[in-house]
């Protein structure tokens, strides 16, 4: 089975030694990706905003290995600021509305100015797609 390993231009890929999607046969594990431009270059002061451009960044991410949003089947939400949480959640809900990636929220720290970070697993070339309501009462 092939590994394969995708980098952009950004330059903490390469001093941490990172690569942004790895693929491995029909996973893809994407590293966490912040709501920074990287067309500008630009990260808005604005969380909502910032977490709209993180979705659009792990779409591109996903997209440059042959993936696609709906093929998410587990989504890491990071987010520093618990304030934010009921704020930024509802982007997060329109992004995956009928995709419903296993998913975990995590209040923590995260470098500079970043008010997100979003960790994608993907699975590519599922045969099919089932949604079921399950009791774990």
């Amino acid at each position: 089975m092939e590994i394969r390993r995708l980098k952009t231009d950004n330059h903490f890929e390469e001093i941490n030694s990172y690569s942004r999607v790895v693929t491995v046969g029909p996973w893809l594990l994407l590293a966490n990706t912040a709501g920074r431009d990287h067309t500008t270059g630009e990260l808005s002061t604005d969380p909502e905003q910032q977490m709209r451009q993180a979705v659009t960044n792990v779409s591109r991410a996903l997209a440059a290995a042959g993936s696609e949003l709906a093929e998410v089947v587990r989504l890491t939400v990071r987010i520093p600021e618990r304030a934010n949480v009921r704020r930024l959640m509802p982007v997060v809900g329109e992004a995956f509305r009928g995709i419903d990636p296993a998913m975990t929220i995590i209040c923590t720290p995260l470098a500079g100015d970043y008010a997100v970070e979003l960790e994608a697993t993907a699975y590519h070339g599922a045969e099919s797609d089932t949604h079921e309501h399950i009791s774990l009462g």
